[in-house]
């Protein structure tokens, strides 16, 4: 009787704990279960797409912060994302940011009607263009001064040089001739014209690319900083005069390279 009620007890005192075991296993399971329902709630919201999460009109202030490549390669992303990305709202501050400060606004940046998008592409490589073309030259006031190397009469005559009056002037006329200021000293006379030399390799390469004043000058060879123009030789120096305000912007229409 008394080994019957001693095995009673020892049950009743097991038994508790192994129901309590499986009740923290149960706890604990479900515990897990919430933690990866959770991971996963967490994961969509990171996989879900920004434009749907945020709306257009947040979307486009975010891409307003970028800079101008960065709102490119979005364009990429997916098809609604170009909508956005390509928007006038979003590029126009974009291209008056690139246009500041620079000599020249391409004329073919600013075609009534272009999108800006394109408009910022195209004076981007407008900018990096070196071969100078005649719509170039005859748009642009041109500053010319002597180089350090001719003869002290013409530095004396120069006003680069000498520092007594602005500096003299040249015009790039559509005929091909060459006019300057009135009272100009050193002015070459009537009989100054101009040409642009290209020889194109195979494939379309330039091998050479210069403008040469008369025949008998050197030619002068081309450059660019900050979308400007120069053109030197070891005599003189040509450098167009920014005109970046000019209404309708200057060069030529239609992109060359």
């Amino acid at each position: 009787m008394e080994l019957r009620e001693i095995e009673e007890q020892e049950n009743d005192v097991v038994l508790p704990k192994k129901k309590k075991t499986k009740m923290k296993q149960r706890k604990d399971r479900k515990r897990e279960e919430r933690k990866e329902k959770l991971k996963e709630e967490e994961t969509e919201e990171l996989l879900q797409d920004p434009l749907e999460a945020f709306g257009g009109d947040i979307m486009l202030m975010i891409l307003q912060n970028l800079k101008a490549r960065s709102v490119a390669l979005t364009l990429l992303v997916f098809r609604a994302w170009n909508g956005v990305a390509s928007s006038g709202t979003l590029w126009t501050p974009k291209c008056e940011e690139l246009w500041l400060g620079k000599a020249h606004i391409p004329r073919s940046a600013v075609v009534q009607g272009l999108p800006k998008l394109a408009a910022y592409s195209l004076s981007g490589t407008d900018g990096k263009r070196t071969r100078i073309m005649k719509e170039d030259l005859c748009d642009h006031v041109w500053e010319f001064h002597f180089n350090k190397v001719v003869p002290e009469y013409w530095l004396n005559l120069d006003p680069y040089w000498n520092g007594t009056s602005p500096l003299m002037h040249r015009y790039f006329d559509e005929d091909g001739s060459q006019t300057e200021d009135p009272g100009d000293e050193v002015w070459g006379g009537p009989e100054c014209c101009y040409s642009i030399v290209t020889s194109v390799v195979g494939e379309g390469k330039i091998r050479e690319h210069y403008v040469r004043i008369n025949r008998c000058w050197p030619h002068m060879l081309v450059s660019r900083k900050d979308w400007s123009w120069e053109m030197s030789n070891i005599l003189y120096c040509y450098s167009s005069v920014p005109d970046g305000h000019r209404v309708g912007g200057t060069g030529p229409l239609l992109l060359c390279v």
